[in-house]
């Protein structure tokens, strides 16, 4: 009896000594397992960090311009073109012309103006703070009823024309017919640039005619003449198609290839205008027009700042 009892102590104390021998083993197989688990979620945390890093350099906010309806179509192909490769980039062009674009953008009412044609002195002595921007040339072209055929201009016979001097258009070898002016109205910029580029020239400054037919934007112009007999007017080279017909000036046509060899004289900036330095995003925006890619847009109807 005693002999069982001392083997059977004997088996215990032997599955002691196992069972302490193999606990070290399962309890460092356990560690390695769960510091496996503490790195792979560290990664994973990591990873979502750098995600998030990355998301949050990609650009996002609002952008508002209004001003030159010259300047309007150009800025609405930028803005898409902007805002394909900036999703969380919402950009919004109104227009109502260039004095609209120097009083919103001087009294901060919009983050850019738009501005087809020189800011004037006195526009900067009440609004100190702008910045402009030069994004693209454009120039004026001289257009008529499509039926209607004329030889080239003088710059002082477009001047004599547009302030009543010259009523017929035999007086310039035309036919013989009244001549019906059409112009924008005071505070297009277009019209701004065509009276400093034309009607300010020589000697003497003229006034466009009263009897003008006042119209409230490029393609109005554009319909207004294509639709009415006799007349003749300006436009934008960025709204010249089938449906008028250009005149040559100083026997130049008016086409951006010879206003960037300086050979076509009526011609203007398109600017872009912030009260103050731009904000990041409308910093981003410039960068995006003047870049390579923004000048080719440009280029499509206007004429590149190189």
């Amino acid at each position: 009896m005693r002999r069982k009892l001392f083997v059977l102590s004997i088996l215990v104390l032997v599955n002691a000594v196992l069972f302490t021998a193999c606990a070290p083993e399962l309890s460092l197989e356990t560690e390695e397992s769960v510091s496996e688990a503490e790195e792979s979620e560290a990664d994973t945390e990591s990873e979502e960090v750098e995600t998030q890093a990355e998301t949050s350099e990609g650009l996002s906010g609002q952008i508002q311009l209004a001003g030159s309806t010259t300047v309007q179509p150009l800025a609405e192909v930028l803005a898409e073109a902007f805002m394909a490769e900036n999703p969380d980039v919402m950009i919004e062009v109104q227009g109502g012309g260039s004095s609209v674009g120097v009083t919103s953008a001087g009294e901060g009412t919009v983050d850019m103006g738009n501005v087809s044609r020189n800011v004037k002195d006195s526009e900067l002595e009440t609004f100190p703070e702008l910045q402009v921007f030069t994004i693209a040339y454009d120039g004026i072209a001289i257009v008529t009823n499509p039926d209607l055929e004329l030889p080239s201009l003088t710059v002082e016979q477009v001047k004599d024309i547009f302030s009543g001097e010259i009523t017929n258009f035999s007086e310039v070898g035309g036919p013989d017919e009244a001549i019906v002016v059409v112009s924008r109205e005071e505070g297009s910029g277009t019209r701004a640039a065509f009276e400093e580029l034309v009607m300010e020239t020589g000697d003497e400054v003229a006034v466009i005619t009263e009897d003008a037919l006042l119209q409230q934007s490029n393609g109005q112009v554009r319909t207004t003449i294509s639709t009415t007999p006799s007349t003749i007017g300006y436009l934008s080279f960025g709204f010249l198609d089938e449906s008028v017909n250009a005149v040559a000036i100083e026997e130049v046509e008016p086409t951006v290839e010879n206003v960037k060899a300086g050979d076509y004289v009526i011609y203007r900036p398109l600017n872009m205008l912030t009260n103050g330095d731009p904000n990041d995003l409308a910093q981003a925006f410039l960068d995006f027009i003047l870049s390579d890619d923004g000048q080719v847009i440009v280029a499509e109807e206007y004429i590149t700042v190189d």
